[in-house]
């Protein structure tokens, strides 16, 4: 199943898709504007606002109107929370501006939760809206699990509360989805999450999930946390599910330092996409970790150079060379495993470890090249590099090319 989210495809037979969210105010408009800019610069593909309050609700035809007036044609999602139904119904020009509108059925209401959901999803309707209905372990409708929990109690066999409560997230999603199609909105505009912040049990429940149900699955380890603790989670968890064909978007949800970098999260989104083979955004760059072999730190130099020269040269590339993206560069430290990983990749360069004779041979698709010595040798790989690229991938074009 495929859903359109303003001209993305998620599903289906559709790669998946990079997704990310702001931390600014959504009332800011300025702020925000730049943030879903810097955020789609990075690679993210849809980016998802805010929508807490009159202000936010009132600003978000602003910020899509002015992000498409400078080109961008990322889609923009609102998230809502206990008052949507209040703020879509009372500023409609938002519902308008939106591509898609995400829902928490935990926490739309309470004493009227099936009202205000069914009312959200009505102006979805009204407005030709997919909608992402999205569960977290955090905010589940008490109802259900009380529910499923009495009825786990009375059971012959009861089962842990930890399982009950995952059944509770799986339930939710997929009874949320029936109530939404029963309300009109179509099967092929649903996309669904069920998020936690375990890494085992994100696992268990998206693999309950996909059995339930067809509808294309948003992926993510809910609140990851900082840094490398964050990153090492999320990766541990969407990577079994992804390499299983489950998932069809996928946000890394990273704390980020005060002031930090928020396109981090889209980078290593990226990054675990294209570690895993499911899609590549730009050349891998492979080299070593360093050992006493290589007691010199100009092999980290280089391999800094390099991945910062494709970074650099991945604008021109990507319209020139389509394909260049799969490319695999080797910059390697000394002679144990460097011939060896030149000749794995596309283009390799094999360095001289401590005490090795001072030459660098050069692979070219499994065969040695050429052999450069001297301090020139990194802007002469570049210029090998970039010839490879200009053969393999494309006309000749000179832009960029260190050799000129």
């Amino acid at each position: 199943m495929a859903v359109d989210v303003g001209g993305v495809t998620v599903g289906g037979d559709a790669p998946v898709v990079v997704q990310s969210m702001t931390n600014t105010d959504t009332a800011d408009v300025l702020s925000t504007l730049q943030q879903i800019k810097l955020l789609a610069d990075a690679g993210s593909e849809i980016v998802r606002v805010t929508v807490n309050h009159d202000a936010a609700a009132a600003a978000v035809p602003e910020i899509v109107d002015r992000l498409r007036d400078e080109g961008y044609a990322t889609p923009i999602v609102g998230d809502f929370h206990y008052n949507g139904h209040l703020l879509l119904t009372k500023f409609p020009a938002a519902a308008r501006a939106l591509d898609k509108l995400r829902i928490n059925p935990g926490n739309v209401g309470t004493k009227h939760r099936d009202a205000n959901f069914t009312q959200i999803v009505r102006v979805a309707i009204e407005h030709g809206k997919p909608v992402r209905i999205g569960v977290n372990w955090g905010s589940l409708d008490q109802r259900m699990l009380t529910e499923l929990m009495d009825a786990n109690a009375s059971s012959p066999r009861p089962k842990p509360a930890q399982a009950v409560l995952m059944d509770a997230l799986v339930e939710s999603a997929v009874r949320s989805a029936a109530l939404a199609e029963e309300t009109g909105l179509g099967h092929d505009r649903i996309v669904l999450s069920a998020k936690v912040s375990s890494v085992r049990e994100l696992v268990t429940v998206y693999r309950a999930l996909a059995e339930r149900t067809d509808h294309p699955l948003h992926l993510g380890l809910t609140e990851a946390g900082l840094g490398t603790k964050g990153i090492v989670a999320t990766t541990a968890a969407l990577a079994p599910l992804l390499l299983e064909g489950i998932g069809d978007t996928i946000r890394v949800s990273l704390t980020p330092k005060p002031d930090g970098d928020r396109a981090e999260e889209v980078r290593v989104a990226r990054q675990i996409l294209q570690s895993l083979g499911i899609r590549h955004f730009e050349p891998q760059v492979t080299s070593c970790p360093g050992c006493g072999r290589t007691t010199s730190t100009f092999f980290q130099e280089m391999a800094q150079d390099i991945t910062s020269y494709i970074r650099d040269m991945m604008p021109i590339w990507r319209r020139e060379y389509p394909g260049v993206e799969e490319m695999d560069v080797a910059v390697m430290g000394c002679v144990v495993n460097g011939p060896g990983e030149s000749k794995q990749a596309n283009i390799g360069i094999s360095l001289p470890g401590t005490f090795e004779e001072p030459t660098a041979p050069v692979y070219i698709d499994g065969e040695h090249a050429v052999t450069l010595r001297g301090e020139g040798l990194v802007e002469e790989f570049k210029g090998i590099l970039f010839d490879y690229v200009r053969r393999t991938y494309g006309a000749e074009v000179s832009a960029g090319n260190p050799s000129k």
